[in-house]
């Protein structure tokens, strides 16, 4: 796959100082630098406003803005930071911006300590303990028992055996620990990832704690991030849950006894640790656990963990409000908002190949009339890397999701709505509440959560506008796109009046946008189904409030590392930031959008 680039010059700013100097700069296919320097921003939504704004949002140094992660509290600083230097009045907790979820940083110190047969072991030098929400069930006298080879269920000891035990296990072996993990596992695998210790196999269930012999594989770094990782994670008591799901109703419900062992297992989870082989010998008496059969008993085991449980800043929902211009109509509100996360950092991958990839992948996709590739189908792109190394002749690894269109667009269309409407002579009658979302990617956490706990009355909320990925839409991306393109979904379902509003203020514009409705039913489209329930907006429609979503459709760089700032389509994305201002201004000014009653008609076929 060939990638060409116009090779031209323009001039960029290079500086926040009207005297800052110009350089001179490759540009892409689309007319846009690898990199850009911030500039000031102007009242106007313009092309180079939301471009020097993204390319600060989703730059590398934003680490994916992944939520509980240490990027997502860089992205949201900048947004605060902007929202106070425009004067737009913080609406989160305590008078800030800030509306902060209840993540917590979950770790082990080096305090903790481990003894066999009353002999130490060396914290993170022959062991360490995985974290997770809760400190672990106390481990005192346990008697040490060899549970075979992970994953190998078929030779491991029952879960009789394993109850009330320390329970070791061998590594599997690399052909078995390889399938599902990535390349990634050594980081992520056996209870290091969200769950922590409640990932163990049911058989194991009533041990008090199970070991994996594999730390000889990490260096001394590895071994410390997986004690006191870099990740704060989800209270369990924040909110509704943290998934999108809402279970499955056809499981049974256990009997009474076995759900109180699960909540017993819940406040004093199993505890998970990691061993060298030259420590899971000493547990068993100098006999390599290669040697040992399942069943075989060791010495016995206590342990003094030290769980630190610590409040986190890194999931943060950032809110403002541009108070109206009526006295009565002021205490309404029309919201908008995008989600501030994306998909953190992940394994390096040479960032050209890649993107090369992925244009052909979604080509073939397009042709395919957008059905799911198959495998088959997949082999057969090849990448020409004669033709990426003559534009590229170094790799350049990448390992960032930027996340420049999901939602970077959205969200800097939101700052350049409020510099916009902060400028206004006259602000609209009702106010305007800007919520910047965090978790969307982790199951639309930051929405459930300010919906839950809404720093204004949520019956006072007219409409909620909600921009996710507004940024592309090319034709190349998607069947239909095109410099007009502009998906919108959910607009009629719940209130006739905000769908008509949506239309009549697009055929204001002096260049009328193409309004797609067709996410409002049911596709073939892989990828494309429930579009209205996986996004923010949905958790506001759960409370009864009107929405409208835009966006302009999935790509090839979606949740990609090549979904970066260089590749958005400027003209399209300003267009579309300047109508989305022109509704809010719109619906704050007009009659509130009446819901449509008790059943709200979907519409087969929309025609504004």
């Amino acid at each position: 796959m060939r990638i060409t680039a116009i090779r031209s010059c323009v001039l960029l700013a290079t500086g926040l100082s009207a005297a800052s100097a110009q350089s001179r700069a490759k540009v892409n296919q689309y007319g846009n630098p690898e990199k850009l320097a911030p500039s000031q921003t102007a009242a106007a939504i313009t092309e180079q406003d939301l471009q020097t704004r993204l390319y600060q949002f989703a730059d590398d140094s934003m680490l994916g803005r992944q939520v509980g992660r240490l990027g997502n509290f860089k992205g949201t600083n900048y947004i605060a930071s902007e929202l106070k230097r425009l004067g737009v009045v913080p609406a989160g907790d305590n008078e800030s911006y800030f509306q902060t979820l209840p993540y917590h940083f979950h770790q082990f110190t080096n305090h903790s300590r481990l003894t066999v047969n009353g002999n130490p072991l060396t914290w993170e030098t022959d062991w360490i303990a995985i974290p997770g929400p809760r400190a672990p069930r106390p481990i005192v006298n346990v008697p040490i028992v060899y549970g075979g080879v992970e994953g190998d269920t078929a030779h491991q000891i029952g879960a009789l055996r394993a109850a009330g035990n320390f329970v070791v296990l061998a590594a599997a072996p690399p052909e078995r620990a390889g399938r599902g993990r990535g390349a990634s596992a050594p980081a992520a695998g056996r209870g290091g990832g969200r769950g922590g210790f409640g990932a163990a196999p049911s058989r194991f269930a009533d041990a008090v704690a199970v070991a994996t012999v594999d730390l000889d594989a990490l260096n001394e770094g590895a071994r410390a991030t997986l004690a006191a990782p870099a990740v704060a994670t989800l209270s369990t008591a924040g909110g509704r849950g943290g998934g999108r799901g809402r279970g499955n109703a056809a499981t049974p419900a256990p009997d009474s006894l076995t759900q109180l062992r699960q909540q017993l297992a819940q406040l004093a989870p199993q505890a998970t640790l990691r061993l060298t082989r030259e420590a899971a010998q000493k547990l068993f008496g100098g006999r390599r656990v290669e040697t040992l059969t399942p069943g075989t008993a060791g010495g016995t085991v206590t342990a003094a963990l030290d769980f630190v449980d610590l409040p986190s800043d890194w999931a943060r929902n950032v809110v403002g409000i541009i108070p109206g211009s009526d006295p009565k109509l002021r205490h309404e509100y029309v919201a908008i908002g995008a989600h501030n996360d994306h998909i953190g950092v992940t394994t390096p991958v040479d960032h050209d190949s890649l993107k090369a990839f992925n244009n052909a992948r979604n080509a073939m996709l397009i042709a395919n009339n957008m059905v799911a590739l198959t495998p088959e189908q997949l082999a057969t792109i090849k990448v020409n890397m004669d033709s990426v190394r003559r534009e590229h002749p170094r790799a350049r690894r990448d390992s960032v999701n930027n996340g420049a269109d999901d939602d970077g667009s959205g969200s800097m269309a939101l700052l350049e709505i409020a510099e916009a409407v902060k400028n206004m002579k006259v602000k609209p009658k009702r106010s305007v509440l800007f919520v910047w979302h965090t978790g969307e990617e982790a199951g639309l956490q930051g929405s459930r959560y300010f919906t839950d706990n809404p720093t204004v009355p949520m019956d006072s909320i007219v409409a909620q506008v909600n921009i996710d990925m507004i940024g592309r839409g090319r034709a190349e991306d998607l069947p239909g796109g095109g410099p007009d393109y502009l998906g919108v979904v959910g607009s009629f379902f719940d209130s006739k009046d905000l769908g008509e509003e949506v239309a009549a203020v697009n055929k204001k514009q002096q260049n009328p946008l193409s309004l797609d409705y067709k996410y409002d039913t049911t596709l073939t489209w892989s990828g494309y189904n429930n579009i209205y329930g996986r996004s923010d907006h949905y958790n506001y429609a759960l409370h009864g409030v009107p929405i409208a979503f835009f966006f302009t459709g999935l790509h090839g760089d979606y949740h990609q590392r090549t979904d970066e700032p260089e590749f958005i389509d400027y003209p399209h994305y300003a267009r579309i930031a300047n109508y989305i201002r022109d509704l809010v201004v719109d619906v704050a000014n007009g009659p509130r959008p009446r819901m449509n009653g008790t059943n709200p008609a979907k519409p087969p076929k929309v025609v504004p």
